[in-house]
């Protein structure tokens, strides 16, 4: 198993929220508890099995466990999921399709 760290960002495999982002919450076993400030808050986080997640090694710039919300935690995801849509962007306009 990784060495998973809270704050990093993982992505849903399996299940009815598959391709769904989250932020790791914490680890206890083979469990991950995730959170995405909307659907899961931080005070009903999933319980996920680690083997149903793919695990994004970075932790947001702006993560901080002691001042964490449910509006930063949505902030963070959307941050993430705005640079990797820019990223595959500039890989398409680069390549000769």
């Amino acid at each position: 198993m990784e060495n998973i760290v809270p704050g990093m960002m993982a992505r849903s495999r399996a299940g009815r929220d598959k391709g769904s982002l989250y932020l790791i919450m914490k680890t206890e076993g083979e469990y991950v508890y995730l959170t995405d400030g909307v659907r899961r808050p931080l005070a009903k986080p999933k319980k996920k099995k680690y083997r149903h997640i793919q695990i994004i090694k970075q932790v947001p710039e702006n993560w901080d466990p002691d001042r964490i919300s449910d509006d930063n935690v949505k902030r963070m995801l959307k941050e993430y999921e705005k640079k990797s849509a820019n990223l595959n962007l500039i890989k398409v306009e680069g390549k000769n399709v």
